[in-house]
């Protein structure tokens, strides 16, 4: 982001920026946290009150709920930050072309060992909070 000129941000805050900015329209800070797969609610909501003081995220109320959307100028930075991620990065990775079949092979089982990773992590934390008489029947 610092290429793209805007300074003070940690990796999670540009992860965060780019996830408001994504299609464009407000999102909740649960949706946020789902899709970003953090747990920890107040950091993502700490992430979320650097970027507004920044001036490139803005938070707005509807009834019970806050909904976070860009700014102009957090539109701008995102818009920035993609023309330099495709010139530095984008152009460096195009003798991949002639491989893009084993490449989206590979991206494809990554994903599935990430999902079934998650899966048998959360069946751990499940079998772990049960009483020892329980966790048989949880297998």
């Amino acid at each position: 982001m610092a290429a793209a000129g805007v300074t003070g941000l940690g990796a999670l805050d540009v992860l965060l920026l780019h996830a408001v900015n994504h299609r464009a329209r407000g999102k909740r800070l649960a949706d946020i946290c789902l899709v970003m797969n953090i747990e920890d609610r107040h950091v993502a909501a700490y992430a979320l009150k650097k970027l507004v003081r920044q001036g490139l995220v803005e938070a707005t109320r509807r009834g019970h709920e806050t909904r976070y959307a860009t700014t102009a100028r957090g539109d701008e930075a995102c818009l920035r930050y993609r023309r330099v991620r495709e010139e530095c990065l984008v152009r460096s990775l195009s003798w991949l072309d002639e491989h893009e079949r084993s490449v989206g092979s590979a991206a494809s089982f990554l994903h599935a060992m990430t999902a079934l990773y998650e899966q048998a992590e959360r069946q751990v934390t499940v079998t772990a909070e049960l009483p020892d008489t329980l966790a048989p029947l949880s297998r």
